[in-house]
C-alpha cells in the first residue's frame, strides 16, 4: 500500500531545492521537494503535516558511541561536574546508598584537569565513602579509572599486569582487565534498560543512526548482540556495529555472525591524552613518559590485509602521533601485499585521529580512509589553558584536531560524540567543529553539518550519493527543529561559520554562535517512521 506524507509550511534543507518549503515522503523515501502549492497539486491524497515554520534537515549520525556505558551514565552518578576530590567522594557516597546487595557502583566523567585542586582521592578514601560497595569510576576519556578495594577483590589478577598502581587510577591493561570484570557484573535487565535509554536519548537529539564501537576490551559479544537485537525495533535509531578485535579466522567469523560492519572502531593502537596513555614521539610535558602502544605496524598490516580479504572494514582507535606513525607504516605494508586499489575498496576507518600532519593526511586520503572525529574534544580540552596544553605544551596542543586540513586533503570526516566521553548533542558538536579553539582548524558550518549527517553514512560504507541528504530518492531520514533565528551571513565574516555560505545555494543553518541556544528537536524520522516526537 502506497502512503505519502506531505510536509508543508517549513524550511527544507535540501541542495536540490534551496527555497523549498515542502517535502513529500512515500513509503520511507523522499519523492519530491519544493513549494507548498505544487506539493499539494502533485500529492492531493497525501497526509499533510503543517510544519508551522519549522526547519527540516537530514537526521544526524553519531559515528562513535558506546551505548551501554552511555546509558548507564544517563542514570548513574554524574562525575563531570565535581570540582575536587571532596565533591567526588560526596557524590559516590550518596550513589552507593542505592546500590543493591551484590551490585556494582558505576560512575563516569571525572576530569582532574578541570578541578580547583588536581589531587585525586586515595583508594582508602573511596573505600570509606562507598562502604564496601564494589566501585568503578571512569575518567572522562574512559582510559583510566579509580576503583575501590572491594572491586579489586573481584579481580585479583589485576595487580599483576601493566597499568596497576596500589593507590592511583588503573590504566592500560589493568584498566581493560577491571573494566571487563565490571561488564560481566552488569545484569541483562540493567544492560537492556541502559541501551534503550541511550537510543531514545539519541533519537530525541535528531539522531537516526549510531556507530557502536564495541569489542572484547569494552563491552563484549553479549552486549553487542543485545544492542543489535534491540535496534531491530524500527522505532529506534539504527545501530551500525563495529567489533574492535584483531583479525583472526575466529574474529572474522565472530564479526560476521554478529553482523558487524567491520573489525574496527575501538581496536586500540594506543590510549588517550588525558590518561597519558596515548603513544607519543616526545614525552608528556607534565609527567614524562610517552604513553602506551598496543599495536605495531606488523599487526596493523596483517589486520588490514585480513579484513580487506574478508570484505570487512578495518579500523583502529589512534590518538598519539607515534601510534599514527605505526598506523601509516601498517597501511604502507598492507598496500605492498594487496595493492592500493584493494585498500581503497576496503573503505577502512580511523577513530579520533587527534595528532596528524598534512603529509599523513594526504597518505590516508589516498587509501580512502575515513576519520571518525569528535569535535567536542577540542571544546573540552583545547585552548590556551586546556588539558592539551597541560599534557603536551602549547606547541603540540595548537596542532590538535586539524579538521580543516583533514577535509582539504580529502579525508572523509564523520562526526561523533564518543559517548559517554562527551554527551549526545550533535548541534553542539557541529558548533565545536565550526568554532575550533585554533581558528585555522575550523570547518565551515556546512562542512561540519555534512560530517555529522552524510559523512556518518559514508563512513559506514553507504555511498549512494543521496543518503544523508533530502533529495528525491533518498531514504527519509530527517529531523524537524523548532523555528529559530535563521540567517545568511556575508561571505568571509566571522558569523559565516554559523551559517551557510550564500553562494552555495543551500538554505541557511540555524544560528550557532557561542551564545545562541541550540535548536530543539520536535521530531526525528527514520526511513519514514517517527522515532521521536516532542510532547
Amino acid at each position: 500500500m502506497t502512503e505519502t506524507t506531505l510536509l508543508t509550511g517549513g524550511r527544507i534543507h535540501s541542495p536540490s531545492s534551496p527555497d523549498a518549503t515542502a517535502m513529500a515522503v512515500t513509503n520511507g523515501t523522499v519523492v519530491w521537494v519544493g513549494q507548498d502549492g505544487p506539493g499539494r497539486a502533485l500529492h492531493p491524497d497525501a497526509e499533510e503535516i503543517d510544519l508551522d515554520g519549522a526547519f527540516v534537515a537530514p537526521a544526524f549520525v553519531d559515528a562513535h558511541v558506546h551505548a551501554t556505558a552511555a546509558g548507564l551514565h544517563l542514570s548513574g552518578a554524574d562525575l563531570e561536574r565535581v570540582r575536587d576530590a571532596g565533591e567526588l567522594l560526596a557524590a559516590i557516597a550518596e550513589a552507593a546508598r542505592d546500590i543493591p546487595e551484590g551490585g556494582v557502583l558505576i560512575a563516569h566523567g571525572w576530569d582532574e584537569t578541570t578541578w580547583t585542586s588536581p589531587r585525586l582521592p586515595s583508594r582508602a578514601e573511596i573505600d570509606d565513602a562507598v562502604g564496601g560497595v564494589p566501585t568503578y569510576l571512569s575518567r572522562i576519556d574512559v582510559h583510566s579509572a579509580l576503583v575501590s578495594t572491594a572491586l579489586l577483590n573481584l579481580a585479583p589478577d589485576v595487580t599483576d599486569v601493566g597499568g596497576y598502581t596500589p593507590d592511583g587510577p588503573l590504566t592500560a591493561t589493568a584498566h581493560h582487565h577491571v573494566r571487563a570484570m565490571v561488564r560481566h557484573n552488569i545484569a541483562p535487565e540493567q544492560r537492556a534498560t541502559a541501551q534503550r535509554a541511550f537510543l531514545t536519548t539519541a533519537a530525541a537529539h535528531g539522531i537516526v543512526s549510531v556507530h557502536e564501537c564495541a569489542g572484547p576490551d569494552i563491552s563484549g559479544v553479549a552486549d553487542l548482540a543485545a544492542l543489535i537485537d534491540l535496534a531491530e525495533d524500527p522505532g529506534l535509531p539504527d545501530v551500525v556495529p563495529y567489533w574492535g578485535e584483531l583479525a583472526t579466522d575466529e574474529a572474522v567469523m565472530r564479526a560476521k555472525e554478529l553482523g558487524a560492519r567491520g573489525l574496527a572502531g575501538d581496536l586500540f593502537a594506543d590510549g588517550a591524552i588525558g590518561s597519558r596513555t596515548a603513544c607519543l614521539h616526545e614525552p608528556y610535558t607534565d609527567a614524562g613518559g610517552t604513553g602506551e602502544r598496543y599495536l605495531d605496524a606488523e599487526h596493523i598490516a596483517a589486520h588490514l590485509v585480513a579484513c580487506t580479504d574478508a570484505g570487512l572494514q578495518a579500523g583502529f582507535h589512534v590518538i598519539g602521533d607515534a601510534a599514527l606513525s605505526e598506523i601509516i607504516a601498517g597501511f604502507t605494508e598492507a598496500e605492498r601485499h594487496r595493492g592500493r586499489r584493494a585498500l581503497v575498496a576496503g573503505r577502512h576507518r580511523l577513530e579520533h585521529l587527534e595528532m596528524i600532519d598534512e603529509e599523513q593526511a594526504t597518505q590516508l586520503a589516498a587509501w580512502n580512509v575515513s576519520a571518525s572525529v569528535q569535535p567536542r574534544f577540542d571544546a573540552l580540552w583545547g585552548g590556551e589553558h586546556g588539558m592539551y596544553v597541560q599534557r603536551l605544551g602549547a606547541e603540540r596542543a595548537e596542532r590538535m584536531n586539524p579538521f580543516a586540513m583533514l577535509a582539504a586533503t580529502g579525508v572523509l570526516l564523520a562526526g561523533g560524540s564518543d559517548a559517554p566521553v562527551t554527551p549526545i548533542d550533535p548541534w553542539a558538536s557541529v558548533r565545536a567543529a565550526a568554532a575550533h579553539r585554533t581558528s585555522r582548524h575550523s570547518l565551515s558550518a556546512r562542512a561540519a553539518f555534512n560530517a555529522h549527517t552524510r559523512g556518518g553514512h559514508r563512513a559506514a560504507g553507504v555511498d549512494d550519493g543521496v543518503t544523508g541528504s533530502l533529495v528525491p530518492g533518498a531514504p527519509a531520514h530527517y529531523a524537524v527543529w523548532e523555528a529559530g533565528e535563521l540567517h545568511v551571513a556575508a561571505a568571509d565574516s566571522r558569523v559565516q561559520r554559523w551559517s551557510t555560505d550564500p553562494r552555495s545555494r543551500v538554505p541557511a543553518l540555524p544560528a550557532l554562535g557561542p551564545d545562541d541556544e541550540l535548536p530543539r528537536c520536535l521530531r526525528t524520522v527514520r526511513a519514514g517512521v517517527t522515532i521521536y516526537e516532542a510532547s
